[in-house]
């Protein structure tokens, strides 16, 4: 039998913790339940916190460990460690457990192979910090990405994933994605049949692998350029009309090459790519409030031609327009 390590802190999100814990343990039992069939269990988990002692969760909850990850030397060939969310402010949450950032970075150097360390959401900035990340593909919280890239430039985030897996360490994106990723790991080390039952007894859907139907703009105002602020404003309010970059330029009072240059180092992206953003962002509004067709839409939003604009639509969120609205429509 497989042991899960969940380490626990004082300001992590509690159902990230009981709800991997609930997976793991009724892997390959409840299924059997269901159908009256002797249920199998795969795996055993542990809650282990820095001393021992119980953990208060960011929702008030108090969650009893198991024991100290300090008594931790090694994992077992079969053991898996896993780190869930930080739901209190993350730089407090960095600060106040370096000693678990130290005991982290002993695993930098875990064996190539099966996943052997994991994190959900922003419990990924634990494994960063530690340097487990350096070098390796990961995904966090869609909306704390542009504050990882900061914090963390050597990590190679893709940010609107799901799920990453690089060697020995797997990443989950925000909030809920613990559900993919437990379902991904039972898969991993006890089958795709297990993992296929357990999905259907949670009635998880085991299918979505990208952040992006969730993401939103704000994150790309998280910058100190007033100048880049005033254009930004500009473009949310003329996003509906034709936009040239020498206009765009003359109201920003820069040369062209140096609107790009600065708007790329705030951004993170160029104006043409910002105003793309700003159209499906707003086209994502429409199809959640309203009940119009794709074609008015479309043209709400500055675009003449349906089928080209729900080619971005796509890129930019994963779904068609039609898709999205069934998903997220009121």
């Amino acid at each position: 039998m497989k042991t899960v390590t969940i380490i626990g802190f004082n300001g992590a999100l509690a159902s990230a913790i009981t709800g991997m814990i609930d997976l793991f343990r009724l892997a390959g039992v409840t299924w059997a339940r269901i159908h009256g069939e002797q249920p199998t269990a795969w795996f055993r988990t542990r809650l282990l916190t820095e001393d021992g002692e119980p953990c208060r969760c960011i929702n008030g909850v108090t969650l009893l460990a198991d024991g100290s990850w300090q008594d931790v030397d090694e994992l077992g060939a079969d053991d898996l460690l896993i780190i869930p969310t930080i739901g209190a402010p993350i730089d407090e949450a960095l600060q106040t457990n370096s000693p678990l950032i130290q005991w982290l970075s002993q695993f930098q150097d875990a064996t190539p192979g099966d996943v052997r360390v994991a994190s959900n959401c922003t419990g990924s900035f634990l494994l960063a910090a530690a340097g487990l990340l350096d070098g390796r593909e990961a995904t966090t919280h869609w909306g704390f990405g542009d504050q990882f890239r900061r914090q963390f430039p050597a990590v190679n985030l893709h940010a609107d994933k799901l799920v990453t897996v690089d060697g020995p360490v797997a990443c989950a994106g925000g909030g809920m994605a613990w559900w993919d990723l437990g379902v991904y790991l039972v898969e991993r080390l006890a089958g795709a049949q297990v993992a296929r039952e357990l999905a259907k007894a949670f009635v998880i859907d085991a299918g979505r692998t990208s952040q992006a139907p969730y993401s939103v703009l704000q994150a790309k105002r998280y910058h100190s350029d007033k100048v880049i602020h005033q254009v930004q404003d500009w473009l949310e309010a003329h996003f509906r009309e034709p936009v040239s970059l020498p206009e765009l330029s003359s109201f920003a009072g820069l040369s062209e090459r140096s609107l790009l240059r600065r708007f790329r180092q705030a951004t993170g992206d160029s104006p043409s790519s910002y105003l793309q953003l700003l159209r499906v962002e707003e086209a994502r509004r429409l199809l959640e409030s309203s009940t119009g067709g794709l074609e008015s839409v479309t043209r709400a939003v500055g675009y003449e031609d349906v089928s080209s604009f729900s080619r971005l639509f796509r890129r930019h969120t994963k779904l068609s327009p039609g898709a999205y609205r069934a998903k997220f429509g009121r």
